[in-house]
């Protein structure tokens, strides 16, 4: 077991060993045949937590990304998607290899579009434009940041997409992360978008996988876009079962996060009050900027790392770190206090 404190991202997360025995417990059958149980009820109790009719379990959220896309759109079409978004900044150029469109960019305050910049952003049909077809939309938003995003954000952004005729996509990565953060159910926050996909690998500490929801007919034609790019899976059951114990036993303890990660930020204010950001309300996400303290975000990093401590650079001065099932509020307070230490040096 690494000695680290880890606070790269959610995804070091490791399986708890109730996950490990239902993985070796596990029900399964041929995945790409209809034939296993096991991945059939995870589908289902994802379409249920977030309020579709099926889903589409899916080797990573990138492939849930580009599968729902792919699903939604045709070639030559134009989809909106956000300036710091991961489907247009992480995926490889997924969008255009992929899927064959083109992307208009939408800038964000506080990880929110304008209204005005949707609907100026949508084409006029004609001869000359290709057709906009999807507004992308992620929540929480900003993988730097962790910012949640409300329901009343989701329904605005709903109505324009109806009114001007386009579909409505969610990246939802971390949604339970902003469930937990507004204390609502996970449905409340999907109520108004068409599709909608959740990583299984984050905060929820399971050991692969993301699981895409929609409508039925969405769901079917993209279990057939997944086969085609190789995501189809034989006795998946087994990773499946672990997925349900995530599910079951770990979307509660995400509020611990969020209160190491306030306590994080809190920590970082009191040793230099301009290095992070109090304004904005979070959730397990904390950038930190060593620009106004004259550092680099590469020797706080190695700093950092000579201390048993991993943080992830984002830019030139800043850091983010993540707080998740691996990270205590000991550590945040022995982190919080060897930045200190580096900084008085």
């Amino acid at each position: 077991m690494s000695q680290f404190k880890d606070f790269r991202s959610d995804t070091v997360t490791l399986p708890t060993p109730k996950m490990r025995q239902a993985m070796a417990d596990a029900e399964v059958g041929d995945d790409i045949l209809g034939e296993d149980p096991t991945v059939q009820r995870l589908e289902s109790v994802s379409a249920r937590l977030l309020g579709k009719e099926a889903g589409l379990f899916v080797l990573s959220g990138t492939m849930g990304n580009q599968v729902a896309i792919q699903t939604l759109t045709e070639r030559g079409d134009e989809i909106l998607v956000g300036a710091d978004s991961h489907i247009f900044n992480l995926e490889v150029g997924g969008l255009a290899a992929l899927s064959g469109v083109q992307t208009r960019i939408l800038t964000s305050q506080g990880g929110r579009f304008d209204p005005r910049d949707v609907r100026s952003a949508i084409r006029s049909k004609g001869i000359q434009a290709a057709v906009t077809r999807v507004l992308c939309l992620e929540n929480t938003c900003d993988l730097n940041r962790g910012i949640p995003l409300p329901p009343e954000y989701f329904a605005e952004m709903g109505n324009i997409a109806r009114e001007r005729g386009l579909g409505v996509y969610l990246d939802g990565a971390r949604i339970f992360n902003a469930a937990t953060f507004f204390g609502a159910e996970p449905a409340s926050l999907c109520k108004d978008v068409d599709a909608v996909m959740f990583c299984l690998t984050k905060g929820l500490a399971a050991p692969l996988g993301s699981v895409l929801v929609g409508t039925r007919e969405f769901i079917d034609r993209a279990r057939w876009i997944r086969q085609r790019i190789g995501g189809g899976m034989r006795q998946a059951g087994h990773i499946a079962a672990a997925a349900l114990v995530a599910l079951d036993t770990m979307r509660e303890r995400l509020a611990e996060d969020h209160i190491n990660a306030e306590r994080l930020r809190e920590g970082l204010a009191s040793v230099h009050p301009q290095i992070v950001d109090m304004k904005q309300p979070l959730t397990n996400i904390v950038r930190i900027d060593f620009a106004p303290v004259a550092k680099t975000s590469a020797s706080m990093v190695q700093r950092l790392f000579e201390c048993g401590i991993k943080v992830k650079p984002v830019g030139e001065t800043a850091c983010r770190m993540v707080t998740h099932w691996g990270i205590s509020a000991n550590d945040v307070d022995e982190s919080v206090a060897a930045i200190a230490s580096i900084l008085r040096q």
